[in-house]
């Protein structure tokens, strides 16, 4: 007799006995949390890609490369250049463009330098940014989607018993079983969305700072360059 019940409230006959809506709740969770683990593990490696390669450059600046030789490299390997690198290669481009025209003043070339490497900035942040967005909706709404489910089971589970004359322990455990399934899934989509994307918007801050202060120190030195 013990084995039989333990078979009843395996996971896999609680989840095919649930109710239609239950079911459907437990699909849809599932779905999003595959989706969430593919962007959590895809933004791992873009983040740690853009941490390596801002550290590589910054190596090669600091060690007082030609800023020309450097803008070539850059221009060369655009498409598997670093974020920092473009927005250099960004900057440094429209730098040489308005220092060759004659005439102009350095003011008005400086400011069309900083707008370029500030689009660019712009564009590197949205795609670091990319899908941030679903994981914090992920951890916000999937509790509320396995909560959702876990009533409407309840809610059939109790109205189950209208139709018995002896209500037990037994003929309520099953239905409510499966209902905390949902939430039980809804938990575990929400959670690791959560901490992901609390750990990736803090490393993507940090690589934040470090492009704006790169901004402001190549822009000093294209500055000292064309007053020189």
């Amino acid at each position: 007799m013990s084995p039989a019940v333990t078979q009843d409230l395996s996971f896999l006959h609680l989840i095919g006995s649930a109710s239609l809506p239950v079911q459907l709740v437990m699909a849809l969770l599932l779905v999003t949390s595959f989706m969430s683990w593919w962007f959590i593990f895809r933004k791992l490696f873009v983040i740690r890609q853009a941490v390596r390669r801002s550290d590589e450059f910054e190596n090669v600046f600091w060690k007082g490369t030609d800023l020309n030789a450097l803008f070539q490299s850059a221009a060369s390997s655009r498409h598997t250049a670093g974020s920092m690198e473009r927005i250099f290669e960004a900057g440094f481009r429209e730098f040489i463009k308005h220092k060759r025209q004659p005439g102009m003043d350095i003011s008005t070339v400086m400011d069309s330098t900083r707008r370029a490497m500030r689009a660019t900035y712009q564009r590197e942040m949205d795609n670091l940014e990319s899908h941030l967005s679903f994981l914090a909706t992920v951890g916000s709404v999937s509790p509320y989607v396995g909560l959702f489910g876990t009533v409407w089971g309840i809610m059939n589970s109790f109205r189950g018993l209208s139709n018995v004359t002896q209500a037990t322990i037994a003929h309520v455990a099953p239905g409510i079983a499966e209902a905390l399934i949902a939430t039980a899934m809804g938990l575990f989509a929400a959670i690791p969305a959560v901490i992901a994307y609390n750990r990736y918007a803090s490393n993507i801050d940090r690589l934040s700072t470090r492009f704006e202060s790169f901004m402001e120190e190549l822009s000093n030195v294209l500055q000292r360059q064309a007053s020189g």
